[in-house]
């Protein structure tokens, strides 16, 4: 029970977060909104005006006696083929004889109905004018009337002459009999035929009762309640009602448009969608940009501004969240990767995490496993004095990359961490995966001790997937403006294939430029995009003023 009462929480979250997602595709609802008001409005304006008149007719039957209770003729009605009678070509003839029109014309403007439960046929008739409307209906419903009457006089007519074809050899019967009984003298022979005589006049008598009967009936075929009129104005909807019709119409057209989009849209349109493609919790998200830079200078990787405070508290809380993951409790070895394009985002991710987890008393070693483009060192402060004794191994010194260089880092009144930047090397696999390398990762077995590492986009080079079976937490960085669904399954199947596993991820938005498009703007001569947020602590020194790491700097 209370797993289905899961699923359907389930079932109305996503229906929910869905309804959200449609409702911010507010360009596409607004155009599908305007293109009905603009429709319904042309139809209004646009359309030529048409007029109807209707006209009502009650149908009766011949009767000798309209007065009389109890059983009528004009229950034997079916009003059904009366509406077919009143549809018929002959009397569509009739009325467009009567007013001088096509014949076909005057078959489609014609619409017949039956109210329910009655005896009434409704005749409606739309022209260009209301003169012209209320003359058709006028004339068909003559036209039906005078088919009607006629057809029973007809009926009428054809009946007397059956009865009188019967009448005329009884009364020329009658009549030789009247000579017969005058010649004869036999009172015997006169008696036969005066009784002969007698039920001849009976069934004479009862022939011209039947005739009379017919004669006598009322063959008005119907009465017309209500006579065709010219219509004061056209039919049809208004301007109004047709301007809520077609801003209704366009409204679920808009919706329809911003549901597709939203269905066909590659990239994920809300955290949920990030979850569900990365199999991992979102940890955190962002703030946006701080304001108005510089587009040509690179923004610091530490807090400052007027954002400092809401940036750090997100990047504690993301800290916080890793920090009582079981996973990473385990190993406290974290990878901070970025799907695609810069890892300047990225940067910042894992400057921050690394100054948050300083601010909660570990020892913190960042290392930066971008040796295509490395960067760190020239935008990070460095501090002075004291290092942890784990980051002045001086075993690290042999050879190449990581060996050769550690710099403190300085966040401020909340601590420092140890920096090992990347340097070019002519073989990156080769020197990620080496055994310096190794060691200097394992260094995290240390009680109290976390890792972070900085590596390169995962879907541009394999540099993090070399990583990933030694620093098996791996944090993906990414905007859901800007990457693709598939590209997050795709990194998380690269990540779990690769031994690793996805902790979770931290979203983040590219700041507006000020024609109101979003962009991430880029560094001087690096052609690198700069990040878009900073770590908590005090406010430090331009990038462009920190100290430039050498090449080759041995540890002291």
């Amino acid at each position: 029970m209370s797993g289905e009462l899961l699923d359907d929480g389930e079932e109305v979250d996503l229906v929910r977060d869905q309804v959200r997602q449609i409702v911010r595709y507010k360009r596409l609802i607004a155009a599908g909104l305007v293109v009905g008001v603009v429709g319904g409005a042309y139809l209004a304006l646009g359309g030529t005006d048409t007029y109807a008149a209707s006209s009502s007719v009650m149908v009766r039957a011949a009767t000798a006696d309209p007065f009389a209770a109890g059983a009528t003729p004009d229950k034997g009605i079916d009003i059904g083929t009366e509406r077919q009678s009143a549809m018929s070509t002959s009397v569509a003839e009739a009325a467009a004889k009567a007013v001088k029109q096509p014949v076909t014309k005057l078959q489609h403007c014609l619409q017949v109905t039956n109210p329910p439960n009655t005896l009434v046929l409704r005749f409606t008739c739309t022209a260009a004018n209301g003169k012209d409307a209320a003359a058709w209906v006028n004339a068909f419903t003559a036209a039906y009337l005078g088919s009607r009457e006629s057809a029973t006089k007809a009926t009428i007519a054809k009946m007397v002459k059956g009865y009188q074809d019967q009448l005329d050899p009884l009364v020329k019967q009658r009549n030789e009999l009247l000579d017969q009984i005058d010649a004869t003298k036999d009172s015997q022979v006169v008696g036969t035929l005066v009784s002969v005589q007698t039920n001849l006049l009976s069934r004479i008598t009862e022939l011209n009762g039947d005739i009379s009967g017919l004669r006598a009936l009322d063959t008005t075929p119907g009465t017309v309640i209500k006579p065709g009129t010219v219509p004061d104005a056209p039919t049809g909807p208004g301007l109004g009602l047709m301007l809520g019709l077609g801003a209704a119409v366009g409204l679920a057209l808009g919706l329809l448009a911003a549901w597709l989009r939203l269905v066909f849209d590659p990239r994920p349109r809300s955290a949920g969608e990030v979850t569900r493609a990365m199999g991992a919790p979102v940890l955190g998200t962002l703030p946006h940009g701080r304001g108005r830079h510089d587009l040509q200078a690179p923004q610091p990787l530490l807090a400052e501004g007027h954002m400092a405070g809401r940036l750090a508290e997100e990047y504690r809380a993301i800290a916080f969240r890793l920090s009582h993951d079981r996973r990473f409790a385990e190993r406290r070895r974290l990878l901070v990767v970025e799907p695609r394009g810069s890892s300047d985002t990225a940067a910042a991710v894992a400057v921050n995490l690394s100054a948050s987890f300083a601010e909660m008393g570990k020892e913190v070693l960042l290392v930066e496993a971008d040796l295509r483009t490395p960067s760190l060192s020239a935008r990070l402060r460095s501090a002075e004095g004291h290092r942890p004794s784990w980051a002045r191994n001086a075993s690290l010194a042999e050879g190449g990359w990581p060996a050769g260089l550690q710099l403190p880092v300085d966040t401020g009144g909340y601590g420092s961490f140890d920096l090992v930047p990347g340097r070019r090397v002519p073989n990156v696999a080769r020197a990620l995966t080496s055994g310096q390398a190794g060691r200097l990762f394992a260094e995290a077995d240390d009680p109290g001790t976390v890792v972070v590492v900085l590596a390169p986009p995962l879907l541009s080079y394999a540099d993090a997937l070399a990583l990933a079976d030694r620093v098996d937490g791996v944090v993906v960085v990414c905007d859901p403006a800007e990457v693709r669904r598939e590209d997050l399954v795709r990194v998380r199947e690269l990540v779990d294939g690769a031994g690793g596993a996805v902790l979770g991820a931290v979203l983040h938005r590219a700041p507006a430029a000020p024609g109101g498009s979003r962009f991430l703007p880029r560094r001087l001569g690096g052609g690198r995009r700069t990040a878009t947020a900073a770590a908590p602590g005090r406010t430090h020194r331009a990038a462009q003023d920190a100290p430039t790491a050498p090449e080759h700097h041995p540890v002291p």
